[in-house]
């Protein structure tokens, strides 16, 4: 705990010890009520502190991520729940997350992530054409001096910045192609050199 948590502690307690004084209070004639009342509630927040604390042990559980495999052989990708596959990069050293989508040509970023990597999407000439579920965009054209997906470094990668409104950046067959072996089986995409 720093010195800033400090004060929000002693807020915190006296504002808790408000509460249960005005309660107890409120309920003097049915005190035995209040009080189950009172454990019950604070045995469902120590509960959700629990849940909270204990998230990043079973979220690999409930939501897999990628893994490498065994002797960096490869990357294995689950399906997500949205039925898609997503992969983390890392784009000059920043973790960008990715849609896989074989149906695109490039390497795809929004703008927003064209910026986190050190783009600038404001210089860029957007002459390009993209045919997306959406209808036709603009495209720009350029690229990143590193791109990393586990142990798989690559160089001076191009890549393609959407001048439309985009959830998420796209991983197309571009940067797909850079693996000997691209393989869907079951709810598993495997990369492979």
């Amino acid at each position: 705990m720093d010195s800033s948590d400090f004060p929000r502690l002693v807020y915190l307690v006296i504002l808790l010890t408000a509460v249960v004084g005005w309660l107890i209070a409120e309920n003097r004639n049915s005190l035995g009520k209040t009080v189950r009342s009172l454990l019950a509630w604070g045995m469902i927040f120590i509960g959700v502190m629990a849940g909270y604390g204990l998230w990043g042990d079973i979220r690999k559980d409930i939501a897999p991520q990628q893994s490498v495999l065994e002797d960096g052989a490869g990357i294995s990708v689950p399906r997500s729940a949205d039925g898609h596959f997503h992969l983390t990069l890392q784009v000059n050293g920043i973790p960008v997350e990715f849609l896989v989508d074989t149906g695109a040509t490039d390497m795809v970023l929004t703008r927003k992530d064209a910026v986190r990597v050190g783009l600038n999407p404001d210089t860029m000439p957007f002459l390009g054409r993209a045919r997306t579920a959406n209808g036709v965009v603009e495209t720009a054209y350029g690229s990143v001096e590193s791109v990393a997906l586990g142990p798989f470094r690559f160089r001076d990668v191009d890549v393609a910045v959407n001048g439309g409104d985009m959830s998420g950046s796209l991983l197309g067959m571009s940067f797909l192609s850079r693996f000997g072996r691209l393989e869907i089986s079951g709810n598993q995409l495997l990369l492979e050199p």
